[in-house]
């Protein structure tokens, strides 16, 4: 079963992604915020801040370290550094669930409809092609267009 990283972890959308992914994946959560050394030995990880210059490099080597596969970040300020470090992690077989092109995405802050969990367009669970193949993320999907809204805490 592969291992997905979700960050943002301790977040209501994180935790139901996390319910969303888990009979398919192995959820592991990372996060920059505080939160009780307790979660530690549940599949809870430390990160550090977005904005720090290793960010990038240390996802790596926790996603190498811990045997995941997928990378699902959920903030907002993650999305450009992993955008940016997407061939690197790529390189190790780590997938950076993002849309290909961050510029043209409408963003939605704290979704309360349905979501879905999609890689190239197709939904992660079902398999059903949801969207184009260069949207990978949480997505809500409208009636009125075609194009996915990115889900993010």
């Amino acid at each position: 079963m592969d291992t997905i990283l979700i960050t943002f972890g301790t977040r209501p959308l994180a935790q139901r992604v996390g319910r969303l992914l888990s009979s398919r994946y192995e959820v592991a959560y990372a996060t920059s915020e505080a939160f009780p050394d307790l979660l530690l030995k549940q599949n809870y990880f430390r990160i550090p801040m977005a904005a720090t210059p290793t960010f990038a490099h240390e996802i790596l080597k926790l996603c190498l370290d811990s045997g995941c596969r997928m990378i699902l970040p959920l903030g907002k300020k993650e999305l450009q550094p992993l955008h940016e470090a997407r061939i690197l992690l790529e390189e190790y077989g780590i997938v950076v669930l993002l849309p290909r092109n961050l510029e043209y995405c409408f963003m939605l802050e704290s979704p309360s409809g349905e979501i879905h969990v999609v890689e190239a367009g197709k939904d992660m669970l079902t398999g059903d092609q949801l969207c184009h193949d260069h949207f990978s993320g949480v997505a809500m999907l409208s009636d009125s267009s075609d194009e996915p809204i990115l889900c993010l805490v």
